[in-house]
């Protein structure tokens, strides 16, 4: 086909295979809607030339690319110049020799297959089977892209008869909606603005403790009042020092300080038996003792 006309044609259009024509010039039959058209081409490693022809060729015979008799392919290939020339389009030289290359790759490749097994062991001929699974590759991805614009394009002419319906609501549905009534007006969706823009306070890098209160009971005070209580009287039962307390912190502050007290040996402490009545001696006798001795960790104002 002449550059010229080539050029003027979009890329990648396909011009169908044909058949020899049984009449008696041999000539082969172009379908008019080839006219105007020019093939795909593709170029690999190994060859280039017309990938359309020869996908053609072999989806035909629907045979393994080693098994078409090469014979047969240039037949047709004959067939299909003589059909360009009976629509008076005139063949590139080009494309004979592209169609030429295809041949004698077909061939090497053919017959790398006939070789057994345990012959190939030249370099080329490794490269040559190579080349088959490739070209198989190739085949099969053209194919598929083929199948898949063809897909496409079937919806797309499916699709552009397709328009959406732009009306308005009909008067009956409209009825049903409710009024829509504003009922702020633009300052005030300005100040929604300016709050929403507003920046956030930053978090808090310190914890507050004001929740946190100061020891109810003091326990130097409950220290001074057991002292009193066991010099006075000498031994009694951790019963009867509690007795009067008002609140369970009393007799949590007292027992504590019982047990500074005991630091302090200024008392001992007598238990007959596992949580039995625990009894509470006064041991300092005459020396003088203080609550003040007692250590201040458990009067410590938290809140400070």
């Amino acid at each position: 086909m002449n550059s010229s006309r080539a050029a003027a044609l979009p890329s990648g259009a396909t011009l169908p295979m044909v058949q020899e024509a049984n009449d008696d010039d041999g000539a082969a039959s172009l379908p008019p809607e080839a006219a105007g058209t020019v093939r795909f081409e593709v170029r690999l490693d190994n060859f280039s030339g017309p990938f359309d022809l020869l996908l053609s060729l072999i989806s035909k015979h629907e045979l393994d690319i080693t098994e078409i008799a090469l014979a047969r392919v240039t037949d047709e290939f004959i067939g299909y110049i003589r059909a360009l020339s009976a629509a008076g389009d005139d063949f590139s030289l080009d494309e004979a020799s592209e169609f030429l290359v295809i041949a004698a790759t077909l061939l090497d490749l053919k017959a790398a297959r006939l070789l057994p097994s345990g012959e190939v062991e030249d370099e080329e001929d490794i490269a040559l089977l190579e080349a088959r699974d490739l070209l198989f590759a190739r085949l099969l991805q053209y194919k598929a892209f083929k199948e898949i614009a063809r897909f496409l394009g079937e919806r797309l002419v499916e699709e552009s008869r397709r328009f959406p319906r732009d009306v308005a609501l009909e008067p009956g549905y409209a009825a049903m909606m409710p009024e829509l009534s504003w009922r702020m007006s633009p300052p005030d969706f300005a100040a929604l603005a300016a709050k929403a823009l507003e920046p956030r306070e930053p978090a808090p890098t310190e914890v507050g403790i004001g929740h946190l209160h100061a020891p109810a009971v003091s326990v130097r005070e409950q220290a001074d009042i057991l002292g009193h209580r066991l010099q006075e009287h000498g031994t009694l039962s951790f019963r009867q020092l509690t007795a009067d307390a008002d609140s369970l912190l009393v007799v949590v502050a007292r027992f504590l300080a019982l047990l500074e007290m005991f630091r302090d040996t200024v008392i001992t402490l007598d238990q007959a038996a596992p949580l039995g009545e625990l009894t509470v001696r006064w041991s300092a006798g005459e020396r003088e003792w203080d609550a003040l001795s007692i250590s201040e960790e458990y009067d410590v104002d938290v809140s400070t």
